[in-house]
């Protein structure tokens, strides 16, 4: 990247600051991890219902979050559309589930920096909702700088509207060699003088190193600006780590303020970040099989919760290094930030005969969004927006091709499917614009107040199929036309109030662990 796209990339940070200005309404508290995947977004969640349940008007705010995973905001500091309507945004996905379970709608100052990462050294900025372009890692170091007065006006616009702002770090709060340039950590809390509370995962080992370890590396001034910690993911009889947490009491001056144990129902919340594919796949339910390649930046997995929900479903993400089984019914290709680079994969570990041979078979291919563009002859990029400009050949099951463009759609979709006669929900969130004759025959139709459209493609046999749409198998009657047509039975299951329900669930295993008085006393 030269230093003319770098300076044309900060060019672009433009953001419309409030009009008004007060004193702050809302008190904040900030949980910071030891490490990544410590459970932060979960226990934000549950104490975001927790507290929201008992009157108090809550919001969630992550500064910068680094995740493919993510979710429409109706809010943004975009251009009004060519009609005058508001033009969505996007921020992480655990930031509008935290939304939700304060039960308000999810706006682009929950989450003003979002990171989508697209290669190993860069990811896609977006700022407040509004995609600033693609940057090496080395270059965002220098140039978030640029982006703390929106940062900080998003989070005090959230201070302005509510009674408790619950603030969440990203990765450790301890990683001191990043803090010159940190937004989203310690020099934030500084920055908006927030008290901090640190969370650990006792079930991956080593708390106490952590939690210590934490503190010699802090300066003093951060040290003192830590209120306390939790211990998270907790299984057993705690009164056995009990003389631990004493230790890390003396070692540091900072008090225990309660454990978290195991919460069962984890799974049933979209998980943040790809770091939970990772872990081993649950026992073989189901008697229809779904496979679904891991690939390299998938992005927004939780499309298939629905689908791993239903008992009638065995749904199995197929590591790099194993072939996709031949007995499977159904293959899915998911979101991903690199559309070409994941065809690469793909061939690389021998997939794409894989899933051709399933076809011959008789098997059934969807791809959503990025899995969708895979599905054509061909997709090319001229200008580079997803890694290096030029073009790549794609499976060639559906008679589609895409061109890679710098303008993103992204739209919610609240649409009536007239070929099951299905209500639809979900969200369109890509780059990318798809032609070809296969479009003539389209996987939805979709009207939506007044008009229709077409939306995807699906094969002249009926089993190749895919579109952009997101969140599609979270429909209860869709997900049961889809599941009648590849031969599983519907449970009947309610997904929407299955995902309520477990918040509510998770609140109140906050409230049993944790005194939320204490806590809700040490925000300031």
């Amino acid at each position: 990247m030269t230093d003319a796209h770098v300076e044309e990339l900060i060019s672009r940070i433009q953001f419309t600051p409030r009009t008004t200005t007060g004193p702050r309404r809302a008190r904040s508290l900030m949980i910071q991890g030891t490490s990544s995947d410590v459970g932060k977004s979960m226990v934000v969640a549950g104490l975001c219902r927790a507290f929201s349940r008992r009157g108090l008007v809550v919001r969630p705010f992550k500064a910068q979050n680094m995740s493919n995973n993510a979710a429409v905001a109706s809010d943004s500091d975009l251009p009004l559309g060519p009609n005058g309507e508001q033009v969505p945004g996007e921020i992480g996905r655990a930031q509008a589930l935290q939304a939700r379970a304060c039960r308000v709608a999810p706006s682009i100052h929950m989450n003003p920096v979002l990171l989508k990462p697209q290669s190993e050294i860069g990811a896609q900025v977006v700022l407040r909702g509004r995609v600033l372009g693609n940057c090496p890692a080395r270059i965002y170091h220098h140039m978030r700088q640029r982006l703390i007065p929106a940062v900080v006006d998003s989070f005090e616009r959230l201070t302005a509207e509510a009674d408790l702002v619950l603030v969440e770090g990203a990765g450790s709060g301890a990683e001191v060699y990043l803090r010159a340039s940190d937004i989203t950590n310690m020099r934030f809390a500084e920055a908006a003088d927030l008290p901090v509370v640190f969370l650990s995962d006792i079930d991956r080992g080593g708390t106490m190193a952590a939690l210590v370890g934490s503190y010699v590396l802090l300066s003093e001034g951060d040290r003192a600006r830590v209120v306390g910690y939790l211990i998270n993911k907790f299984r057993g009889d705690f009164s056995l780590f009990e003389p631990g947490c004493r230790t890390i009491t003396e070692q540091t001056g900072w008090p225990f303020l309660g454990v978290l144990r195991w919460f069962p129902g984890a799974d049933r919340l979209p998980a943040e970040d790809s770091l939970a594919l990772e872990r081993a796949a649950a026992a073989s339910r189901g008697r229809l099989k779904i496979a679904v390649p891991r690939l390299q930046r998938v992005a927004n997995f939780d499309d298939l919760d629905p689908l791993v929900a239903e008992p009638d479903i065995d749904l199995q993400w197929i590591q790099p290094g194993s072939p996709i089984p031949a007995d499977v019914d159904v293959v899915v290709l998911p979101g991903s930030k690199a559309t070409r680079t994941e065809l690469d994969l793909m061939r690389r570990e021998g997939w794409d005969i894989d899933i051709h041979a399933h076809v011959r078979r008789g098997g059934r291919v969807v791809g959503l969004c990025a899995g969708f563009q895979m599905l054509g002859k061909v997709v090319r990029d001229p200008q580079g927006i997803e890694g290096p400009a030029g073009e790549t050949a794609g499976l060639g099951l559906l008679d589609i091709e895409t061109e890679i463009s710098g303008d993103k759609r992204l739209v919610e979709i609240d649409a009536v499917d007239r070929i099951s006669g299905c209500r639809v929900v979900g969200y369109e969130m890509h780059m990318g614009r798809t032609t070809g004759a296969g479009l003539a025959r389209p996987w939805l139709r979709l009207e939506e107040g007044g008009a229709e459209r077409a939306e995807g493609a699906i094969s002249t046999d009926g089993r190749v199929s895919g579109g952009y749409l997101h969140g599609i198998f979270g429909g209860d009657a869709f997900r049961s036309a889809w599941l009648a047509q590849i031969g599983a039975a519907s449970s009947g299951l309610d997904f929407e109030r299955r995902v309520e329900e477990t918040l509510d669930a998770l609140a109140d295993h906050c409230e049993s662990n944790l005194d939320l008085d204490a806590l809700l006393a040490l925000a300031r």
